[in-house]
């Protein structure tokens, strides 16, 4: 008989306690089937940590971290609804659920879709965001009721998708709403974080959760829209074109220099260069206003082209390099004018509509032609 009844007292749950040994589990119930607890029995409830008592479906008492002993004075609304209003030695069963309160950190959140927002400054945009958020159990008797169940084990994967996509749908709005210009957005994430946070409290608090921190990381645009934008910033460096024009010609005038080249190509560089010389000559050349020593900085007007009829078709018009400079444009008596003095010679850079840039006259088949036909200079 006293085997028996040592046997059974054995049976009895007298230290009550959950090792949470998983980063992610929310929830733990205690449950041993067929097993009552002991009248006395120790409940330990560690940092972090509540225990909750359920008795037939309903919440019955809360213990907060420490060193419990089951007793009727200790477990006030349990006794109430066992009608225990005296003391009892007697085992009981009753659910034992751990709840942890800890905080889950770095919860990932980010739109699937692109958010459709209009801007004052580039009309209709396509964004995307994304970030962390972190949550813990606020309230363990409506976490346990509302939303646990009866399930034995809870982690927080089972609701992130849900969580989720609560914190999308309050960023999205508040993002709607702030009419914040897309190029301010980047120094805005910390007062964007703390709005959504505030905004989405009460539909966390339904489950008994309490969201701590929204961070927003990162708010993009398409790539396209990107490429564009990155387009109009290398604009807004270059600044006024026409000196970064006058920029471009030198180097190309240097880098010809550092790098000479042979024959053909020597002669169409150095033509480039007196043509782009030319060119910053006369931007840069005051006008004289006929004034002692009077000058004005702005340069003259191109001159407007000669009045007449336009050449005749097929009649070859040429400009040639003299003197540093461009003339034309010349036509064949001329050109064969400027052979017969010796100013136009093989190595002379020329230009005609249709070539890419100067070359040597003895590389252009019209002019070159000229050349070949005028008889060579009496030794």
């Amino acid at each position: 008989m006293s085997f028996l009844r040592n046997f059974v007292r054995s049976e009895l749950i007298d230290i009550i306690e959950w090792l949470d040994e998983g980063s992610d589990a929310m929830l733990y119930r205690f449950d041993r089937p067929d097993n009552e607890i002991k009248n006395g029995a120790q409940l330990i409830v560690r940092p972090s940590q509540v225990a909750v008592f359920v008795d037939q479906g309903r919440v019955a008492d809360v213990f907060l971290p420490g060193r419990h002993e089951l007793t009727t004075q200790n477990l006030p609304v349990l006794s109430t609804l066992r009608g225990w209003k005296y003391g009892f030695d007697s085992p009981f069963k009753a659910e034992v659920i751990f709840v942890s309160r800890r905080i889950f950190p770095n919860r990932k959140w980010g739109t699937k879709n692109p958010v459709m927002l209009r801007d004052a400054e580039f009309g209709p945009v396509r964004l995307r965001a994304f970030g962390n958020y972190s949550v813990r159990v606020e309230d363990a008797p409506k976490f346990v009721r509302d939303l646990v169940g009866t399930n034995p084990h809870f982690d927080i994967g089972q609701i992130h998708e849900q969580l989720r996509d609560l914190v999308v749908a309050r960023f999205t709005d508040l993002l709607g709403e702030s009419k914040i210009p897309v190029l301010d957005l980047a120094g805005n994430y910390s007062e964007l974080g703390e709005f959504v946070t505030t905004r989405i409290r009460p539909d966390f608090q339904q489950y008994g959760l309490e969201i701590t921190q929204v961070v927003v990381e990162n708010i993009s645009l398409p790539p396209e829209v990107e490429a564009a934008l990155d387009r109009r910033t290398s604009m807004g460096i270059v600044g006024d074109l026409g000196r970064y024009t006058q920029f471009q010609t030198a180097e190309a005038i240097r880098a010809a220099a550092d790098n000479p080249g042979g024959g053909a190509s020597e002669g169409m560089g150095l033509g480039m260069g007196f043509a782009m010389a030319n060119q910053m000559a006369q931007a840069l050349r005051p006008v004289d206003t006929g004034a002692a020593g009077g000058a004005s900085a702005t340069p003259p007007a191109p001159p407007a082209p000669p009045a007449g009829p336009p050449p005749l078709p097929g009649a070859t018009q040429v400009y040639l390099a003299l003197d540093g400079q461009q003339r034309g444009p010349f036509g064949v008596e001329e050109l064969r004018a400027h052979v017969a003095d010796g100013r136009l010679t093989r190595e002379t850079l020329v230009w005609r509509q249709g070539m890419p840039q100067w070359a040597p006259a003895a590389d252009v088949p019209e002019v070159a032609a000229l050349l070949s036909a005028t008889p060579p200079p009496l030794g």
